[in-house]
């Protein structure tokens, strides 16, 4: 269904309602139509058999939606857990896969971020939690660097303008439709040195503003899904640093590609598998600032 999106024809079917027209299947909005009917009965069908076989001991999070209830002690409803699930594949997957995907191919593109980040992760505890591993700041700082140079989406969603307003020196009128670009904003040279170069050493240097780095969107609209994504990452990509030896499998430079409305690496991150790592001795590092 996210592949229906990828060109910027097609995926203007998502900004702009007035687009949205179903002439049949052979047309983009009906064709998104036919695919999502599809993927609704796949999961309609998974929560009929769910909810006909419960299963108390299953964890996975459609069995914990289904097991949650209200303050009246109500539990959902099959659309809501649907809308759930939906958001979570489309927002909440494809999006944070992008972005690991992203760091790893950053981090063994440049061999100093990744000594560096190696070196950091040596300072934890045998008995490090999920939030140890959050907090690191250099961890931190690879990861925002890796959605500021490679967001997983490119823009927001439309705003429409309630009265008359100027922003930067431009006037938008009532109704005027307006979206947000994270890929440009990040490439500004006014605020990014070397806006093309790979650096997490800007994010120790530097604290950037909601309006600056701006790749989870901002204000109201700002993505709910913002501190599970970035727990989810860095807790990914600090396992897998720390306990294997990976190569990235050519020199060829990945570029990104527009998937449905994320920005995913066209080639895929092809890397491959040396080994494990063999656990290192405890040691103290010190981010100095440039």
């Amino acid at each position: 269904m996210l592949d229906l999106f990828n060109s910027p024809v097609t995926s203007a079917f998502l900004f702009f309602p007035f687009l949205q027209k179903d002439w049949g299947r052979w047309s983009p909005w009906g064709h998104f139509l036919s695919q999502r009917q599809a993927i609704d009965e796949l999961i309609y069908a998974e929560i009929s058999d769910r909810r006909a076989n419960p299963d108390p001991n299953r964890t996975d999070i459609l069995s914990l939606l289904m097991s949650a209830t209200d303050e009246q002690g109500e539990g959902m409803r099959d659309q809501e857990l649907r809308d759930e699930l939906m958001t979570l594949l489309t927002a909440g997957h494809e999006t944070t896969a992008s972005a690991m995907a992203w760091a790893l191919y950053w981090i063994h593109h440049t061999p100093e971020v990744k000594d560096k980040l190696i070196e950091e992760l040596n300072t934890l505890s045998p008995h490090a939690g999920g939030m140890d591993i959050f907090r690191l700041p250099y961890l931190t700082a690879v990861c925002n660097e890796t959605l500021r140079l490679s967001p997983s989406a490119m823009l927001t969603f439309t705003r429409v303008a309630q009265e008359k307003v100027e922003v930067a020196g431009y006037t938008f009128e009532p109704e005027d439709m307006i979206m947000g670009c994270m890929y440009l904003t990040h490439l500004r040279e006014d605020l990014y040195s070397n806006p093309e170069q790979f650096n997490p050493q800007r994010f120790i240097d530097r604290q950037y503003t909601p309006y600056e780095f701006i790749p989870f969107g901002g204000g109201s609209r700002r993505c709910v899904g913002e501190a599970l994504a970035q727990f989810e990452m860095k807790l990914v990509i600090a396992t897998i640093v720390s306990q294997y030896h990976l190569k990235l499998a050519d020199t060829q430079p990945e570029t990104q590609q527009r998937r449905g409305v994320t920005l995913s690496p066209a080639r895929g991150v092809k890397m491959m598998l040396e080994g494990k790592r063999q656990p290192q001795p405890v040691r103290e590092l010190q981010l100095s600032k440039q």
